[in-house]
């Protein structure tokens, strides 16, 4: 297993982050703990997860499957390095009251109290936000977060689907305060989706910030779902269905495909080891909800990918380019 420094901090995880959303919606709580051990044994050590996680009626079901898996013991919470979320509503649709969402302090302190629970566990590795809230300063939001660390509840703070400005007002609203401020950023970020080198990706770099993307087969778009269909009869479904019905986005997914086709190259190990190579990358999130879709994400980590497919890549799914030269016209 390949390992890096998340961010500017000393904490080392793996290359890959174990996602776990398909856990209790998709995938059932045995096969939820083998995925867990089978990514441990392989030597992942980041798992990332969220309050809300679990979805509708069951928000929190998937912290609670974590939960269970961690009160088997053999080391499993001390070799983990655990992330979760909070910004959401926790309460059921239609009995949300006042201050059971966003960033307010109230709500971070009662979030990580249920979170902990739900873990079996007494402290988070790193706490982050799920969101941005423009309605808490980041006084507030430093604030309770400095107490939590003073009580070793959490240890790290980080970021999901924030915009580079926020980024930099969030540390250095910490700076102020003599925080470390934010030590990651969770964003959308693959080989179709490349807006956040803009951005998001200087600002995460110029702060310090590990980058860790999500979804990065963008909704199983790079999963080579021309090839499925055309082997295996399986249509694709839902966003990336909705996208293949674009004639130019198909042309692009075919052009990927069979650039990959002729360097015997498996299109979502792909995707993952290409992300692997962009500066600033942390680790891609993996969902798997099988053992063998953990495998592929697994091979992708010895996969090294030669000049000419780099070149291919960029060819078919050209970047933005840097900010402020790539909005010039």
């Amino acid at each position: 297993m390949k390992y890096t420094q998340l961010g500017r901090t000393g904490l080392k995880v793996s290359r890959l982050v174990l996602g776990t959303m398909n856990f209790g919606p998709q995938t059932d709580e045995p096969t939820s703990h083998g995925i867990l051990d089978a990514a441990l044994d392989a030597g992942l050590n980041f798992v990332d997860t969220a309050n809300v996680y679990g979805w509708g009626e069951n928000k929190g079901r998937t912290e609670e499957i974590i939960g269970t898996w961690f009160a088997q013991g053999g080391g499993r919470r001390e070799k983990t390095v655990l992330a979760t979320k909070v910004y959401a509503s926790m309460s059921r649709e239609g009995d949300t009251w006042p201050n059971e969402d966003r960033l307010s302090a109230l709500n971070i302190r009662r979030a990580v109290e249920a979170s902990l629970k739900r873990l079996r566990t007494d402290y988070i590795d790193l706490y982050q936000f799920h969101h941005i809230d423009r309605r808490t300063p980041f006084e507030e939001i430093w604030q309770a977060v400095d107490v939590l660390i003073r009580q070793g509840k959490i240890l790290y703070a980080g970021s999901s689907n924030f915009p580079g400005y926020k980024i930099a007002q969030a540390n250095e609203t910490a700076a102020r305060r003599g925080m470390v401020g934010l030590v990651s950023e969770q964003c959308l970020y693959n080989l179709a989706e490349r807006r956040a080198e803009m951005e998001v990706v200087p600002a995460a770099r110029e702060y310090g910030l590990g980058v860790i993307p999500w979804s990065p087969l963008h909704g199983g778009l790079l999963g080579g779902v021309i090839r499925k269909e055309v082997e295996g009869g399986r249509r694709a479904e839902g966003r990336s269905a909705d996208a293949l019905a674009n004639s130019s986005v198909r042309a692009q997914v075919q052009a990927y495909e069979d650039l990959l086709d002729k360097h015997g190259l498996e299109p979502g190990e792909t995707a993952l080891a290409w992300l692997l190579t962009r500066p600033g990358v942390t680790g891609p999130i993996v969902g798997p909800r099988t053992a063998g879709q953990l495998e592929s994400a697994l091979r992708a980590l010895e996969l090294e990918l030669g000049e000419e497919v780099l070149a291919g890549l960029d060819e078919i799914f050209p970047g933005p380019g840097p900010s402020p030269e790539a909005f010039a016209w």
